[in-house]
């Protein structure tokens, strides 16, 4: 899986806030590659993890999964992703459903970073709170402690995410594919819609050799 990461200016400016407030050494580094990496690699289902920095509050690298269905899991077990694979018409296939919701997603994303535990909660984000609010309730929330510049961004942000599979991919919902022959999928996701989970989130790909 290719990860690219990078924060809005005002997101960037709420950090290095927190940071002073909780008494932290002041630094440039707003998202650290290395330390993601130490965290994600100690991770169910993760062979190896290289992230590194592109600027101060961005990042970029490869993670590579070992147990898929074991990728991130939750010690509770309700688990984020679901794998099927085998023979279909007597050739190798396979399918991934990804679900996002708020019994699963406090404990991935403790799993990715504890420093993004920290930041989700200082914004409130019912994705780790697991707070049973709109997303509209959610930015009334953040506009009366930040103000409207950080809504106006957590509105517009985008989270692109690409995953590559083991052979063409098939069926797609909820992402888009190049072309028919492509073994990457493409996933352009509203960061509000993943900050809040109002709703429970789903994708679903299969493959075919």
């Amino acid at each position: 899986m290719s990860i690219q990461v990078a924060l809005e200016p005002r997101m960037i400016a709420l950090i290095r806030s927190l940071n002073t407030f909780a008494g932290e050494a002041a630094s440039d580094l707003i998202l650290d590659g290395p330390s993601i990496s130490r965290s994600m690699a100690a991770s169910p289902g993760v062979a190896s993890v290289s992230l590194v920095n592109t600027g101060p509050a961005a990042l970029e690298g490869r993670v590579a999964i070992s147990q898929v269905e074991d990728f991130l899991s939750p010690a509770r077990g309700n688990r984020f992703i679901t794998y099927w694979e085998g023979l279909e018409g007597g050739r190798p296939s396979g399918r991934i459903l990804i679900t996002l919701n708020r019994e699963n997603s406090p404990e991935l994303v403790a799993l990715l970073s504890p420093e993004a535990v920290h930041y989700l909660t200082a914004l409130m984000a019912p994705a780790v709170t697991g707070d049973d609010i709109t997303k509209e309730e959610h930015l009334v929330l953040v506009n009366s402690l930040y103000g409207r510049p950080l809504v106006d961004e957590i509105r517009s942000a985008r989270i692109l995410a690409s995953i590559d599979f083991p052979a063409p991919i098939r069926t797609i919902r909820g992402g888009t594919v190049s072309s028919s022959s492509s073994r990457r999928a493409e996933f352009d996701l509203p960061l509000l819609d993943i900050l809040v989970l109002e709703n429970t989130l789903s994708w679903e790909v299969s493959w075919q050799q």
